[in-house]
């Protein structure tokens, strides 16, 4: 099988099968790790309203997203359906104490299909036609106690006539650096709807904080070049470039295309959106959405230089029917015959049937369509939960260089008894938006199930558990970041960690 044969060149390192994956998180803004408050409150230090225009310091967040296993380049979808007041750049939902239950994602989005190297994955969001109603969903699930239901998004009546999309994202790796990718938006109405569609790719920020510790590359350098497409040149990655089918060729665009251009900024902090000072550079985090939404030009870099950059696709997609844009994110170095077309095609159709023979042969015989269906997709679940996980204490207790002096307080506060952990991997999370960060007895019932379709991913997320830069001198196992010390799962981990 093609799959499994992946899985062993991986293993053996013959292929590097896993360099790229899911390993985007839903969720950066809320965590203990961007928090540099005086009093740990991480849900307000930064919010989803803050995301947008400051550059996260240990990670990186997007819509259904795809990155590299050091987060230094992601690709992820954001949308504009011409009445939200933002983009949809990232998933919404209720923080901790806004929630009737506590924090609580307020979106539809499934993950349908997925290989355990991602040589194809498949995930679906569900976005309305008419405006979001971020306010109604804060303000009701607010007033709402704990012993009533949640008011959830289908609850506002957003979906009514199927007024929305189903905007399909797939993946198909031809080589391990070289990811074809596949935007399919249905219009489920019965009325012509129009879409700004802006599939992005930018840097990681690890040029801002001035480290010198490792994985603190200079600003990599990125532009659209005499082909078209976005160059991007990271010291540490190499030179990747991504390509839209509508940017390449015209002619082959779908009629629903109505345009298409290049979009450039920064991956910058509007520092002067957010604590009115000046900016340290011209074109910042939130250019797109100032450029998309109110149409303000300078916002975005006019020779098209930067480290974030978006093709730009206007749509109108009509009633009952769909439009596809064709993308696609490869090394400098890749030896493609062409960039779309059949090729495209045949690839995408090639790694859709290889996964479906790889779960085939797993499951057992006895199973129905259905069954192998509903299975598949749990493995899906499974799959796409991998995360890039940063987060170094010594650093986030001092506080960086080039950044202000972190409160005092923190130096007795959270954690502060955890000062040799050390995490930059990719790692299982329970859920990408409710809980972006490991929690170690949960990471041990996921290698079962993953034993079953990757075994040596499974032993890789134990042994990291163990390792001398996770586990305490003391023998305790990290719990989660809220409290890696605590004390009342302890016993609990390592009896799981035993019996596995």
């Amino acid at each position: 099988m093609a799959e499994a044969q992946r899985l062993e060149q991986d293993k053996t390192r013959e292929q590097n099968w896993k360099r790229w994956g899911p390993y985007l998180s839903e969720r950066q803004w809320g965590t203990v790790r961007e928090d540099y408050s005086s009093n740990g409150d991480c849900w307000n230090y930064l919010t989803h309203d803050h995301a947008r225009s400051k550059a996260y310091r240990w990670g990186e967040d997007g819509l259904l997203g795809y990155t590299d296993r050091e987060c230094r380049l992601s690709f992820a979808l954001a949308l504009w359906n011409g009445k939200d007041p933002i983009l949809k750049e990232r998933l919404y939902g209720l923080t901790g104490p806004e929630g009737n239950h506590g924090e609580d994602v307020k979106e539809y989005y499934f993950y349908l299909d997925s290989t355990p190297t991602h040589s194809y994955m498949r995930g679906l969001y569900k976005y309305p036609q008419n405006e979001y109603p971020y306010e109604w969903l804060r303000t009701e699930n607010s007033q709402r106690s704990r012993l009533q239901d949640e008011f959830e998004l289908d609850d506002t009546g957003i979906f009514n006539n199927n007024e929305y999309f189903d905007v399909f994202v797939e993946y198909a790796k031809n080589t391990p650096d070289d990811t074809l990718i596949l935007i399919t938006i249905h219009n489920r109405s019965d009325k012509i709807a129009p879409l700004h569609v802006l599939p992005t790719v930018w840097n990681r920020n690890t040029w801002s904080w001035g480290s010198n510790q490792e994985g603190y590359w200079p600003k990599p350098e990125g532009s659209v070049n005499s082909q078209n497409r976005y160059l991007n040149k990271h010291k540490s990655l190499g030179n990747f470039l991504f390509a839209a089918e509508a940017l390449e060729n015209s002619k082959k665009t779908h009629p629903a295309v109505k345009s298409a251009e290049w979009i450039v900024t920064d991956n910058e902090t509007n520092l002067k959106k957010l604590y009115n000072v000046e900016n340290q550079s011209q074109h910042v985090k939130d250019g797109f959405h100032e450029y998309v939404i109110n149409g303000r030009k300078t916002a975005v870099n006019s020779d098209r230089v930067g480290t974030k950059a978006a093709a730009l696709h206007y749509v109108e997609v009509p009633a009952k029917s769909s439009v596809q844009i064709k993308l696609r994110l490869f090394s400098e170095n890749s030896k493609n015959s062409e960039i779309f077309g059949s090729e495209f095609d045949r690839i995408f159709s090639e790694r859709k049937k290889e996964c479906k023979i790889f779960y085939d042969g797993i499951f057992p015989s006895t199973l129905t369509d259905d069954e192998k269906e509903i299975s598949s997709q749990a493995y899906a679940g499974l799959l796409w939960s991998k995360q890039y996980y940063h987060y170094t204490i010594e650093y986030w207790l001092k506080g960086d260089p080039a950044q202000p002096t972190p409160p005092q307080e923190r130096r007795d506060g959270r954690n502060n008894d955890w000062n040799h952990l050390f995490n930059r991997d990719v790692i299982s999370m329970p859920d990408k938006w409710e809980y972006p960060w490991y929690a170690v007895w949960d990471l041990a019932f996921h290698c079962v199930a993953f034993s079953a379709i990757d075994i040596e991913f499974a032993k890789s997320q134990l042994g990291l558990m163990l390792r001398e830069w996770y586990m305490h001198p003391n023998g305790a196992l990290p719990a989660y970041e809220f409290n890696f010390g605590d004390g009342t799962f302890q016993l609990e981990i390592n009896l799981k960690f035993t019996e596995i």
